[in-house]
Formats: C-alpha cells, structure tokens, sequence
C-alpha cells in the first residue's frame, strides 16, 4: 500500500492553508497513493492558541470537515486530516481531533488527542491545556487496501509520541500502522522526534507514519518538520526536512508479517 505523509507550513489564514493541503493531496493522488495523512492544525497555525476557537466545528458539520470530506470523495483517497479544533463541552475550549475519512468521503474514525503538550525552558513556553480539552479514548480503524490485507491503523497526534503505552495497545490490538501528525517544536523535534518514533516503529513491528508541520510560520513559530515513514524493522523509508512536500513510501503487509515471524516479540510480552 502507497502510503503519503503531507508536510505543509501552515499559517494563521484558513482558506490559504486549505488551498496548500488541497495542492499537496493531488500531488499525492497522482502518484497512486490510497493512504493521506495530514499535519497537526493543518487548517491553521495561529497567532494565538485562542485563535482555534474561532474556527471551531461540531462533529459532523463545518467547512474543514467538508473540505476533508470532499477531497478524500473527489480524488478516491483515504485522507486522515491531521487535526483540526471540534468544539468541547466548555466553549473556551476545543478538542485537537484527527479525523480520517473513506474514499466515499464519510468519516470512519475520530481521534481527539489524549496528551497535552506543556513545555517552558525560559525561551519557549506552551500549554495546550488552556484551549484544548483532552480527549479519553484510543481510536483505530480498518483500510482495506488494493494489496488484499486489511490494514489495522492506530491514531495518535504528537506529543503522545512520549506516551509508549498508547502504542503498546495498539500493537495488543493488532495494528499495523501507527499514525502520528504531528507539529513538534524546533528544540524538542531536534532532540527527540526521529528517535521516538523510530522506537514506536520497532518495540511495536508496526510501521509508522508521521506527517508534520516543518518550517517558519507567520507568527514566527518553527516546526521541526522531518515528515517521516518508518518500516517495523525501525528503517526510515523516506523523510523531508523542511517545507511543504508529498512524502511517499510502499508499506508490505507480507514483509511486516515476517519481521514479526521471525522476533515474535510481541508474544513474548509479561507486563
């Protein structure tokens, strides 16, 4: 299955961003893709983290939900849109939510993001908690490829990536693909984020597929970008450093399966 993780540079203009996801899918969707994963707040990289209220969608209805809906329809994609801000139960807050969305554009899966960012070394500081409200529960679903395996995916967004257990039951699950957009800070993405996910890939013998933000935005933030597919053996099958791209890779069902054959270690777990 041909695999694409898009990497934007978004900005603090939804219709911009829009525009730039929609260009980078059709690239992908001429290259025969079936699986598209956008970037975390791929809709919008703000000024300010209020800013995601204000373009704030229930579940099931709104323009960036629609947009998703109908590029996954009009070019015959599975598209997983990174994540975009669905309103909570307090209307000062949003849910960070992933929603992937079926070739007939219907939404098959939503994912809101379970661990929330904090992070101050006295040049740098963030808290997704005062506008995003954590979400409860692991969500996967079911991709039926051309290849004939059902693939098993497993959805997370970013910061859960330091979150090993999320992924330990994914792989209890049975999932083949971990996904994970993502919008990594320059100095965290530089020390931690191959590594991470790399260890995802192999502790799991899943691949994995990690769409980011990567470059400077309009409110001066940098994303550490490094859009990346790694195979269960923990080998990094393609990756782009900076800037918007369409970065592609072929997942083997039937290589995955002999990984896993041949280090049954996800047997031999005791804890």
């Amino acid at each position: 299955m041909k695999v694409a993780a898009i990497q934007m540079v978004s900005s603090a203009v939804l219709a911009d961003n829009l525009q730039q996801a929609r260009g980078l899918l059709q690239q992908a969707a001429e290259q025969g893709v079936e699986l598209a994963v956008l970037p975390e707040y791929f809709c919008l990289i703000g000024t300010h983290d209020a800013d995601k209220l204000a373009i704030q969608e229930r579940f099931g209805s709104g323009p960036i939900q629609q947009f998703l809906a109908d590029t996954a329809r009009e070019l015959g994609l599975w598209l997983v849109g990174g994540t975009l801000p669905l309103s909570g139960a307090a209307g000062n807050k949003v849910f960070n939510s992933s929603l992937a969305f079926d070739p007939q554009g219907e939404c098959v899966a939503r994912y809101d993001k379970i661990h929330l960012f904090r992070y101050d070394n006295g040049r740098e500081s963030y808290d997704e908690s005062r506008v995003l409200e954590r979400g409860q529960t692991p969500t996967r679903f079911a991709l039926p490829s051309k290849d004939g395996h059902s693939w098993q995916i497993g959805m997370s967004v970013c910061y859960d990536l330091r979150f090993a257990e999320l992924y330990r039951a994914y792989a209890a699950e049975g999932v083949d693909l971990l996904l994970a957009p993502a919008a990594f800070t320059h100095t965290t993405g530089k020390a931690h984020w191959e590594v991470l996910l790399r260890a995802r890939a192999i502790e799991n013998l899943a691949y994995v597929c990690a769409a980011a933000q990567g470059g400077i935005h309009t409110n001066g933030r940098q994303t550490w970008g490094q859009s990346i597919l790694i195979n269960p053996w923990g080998q990094v099958l393609a990756q782009q450093a900076q800037g918007p791209g369409v970065v592609l890779a072929e997942l083997d069902a039937l290589a995955m399966q002999q990984w896993r054959s041949q280090l049954p270690s996800l047997q031999h777990r005791v804890l």
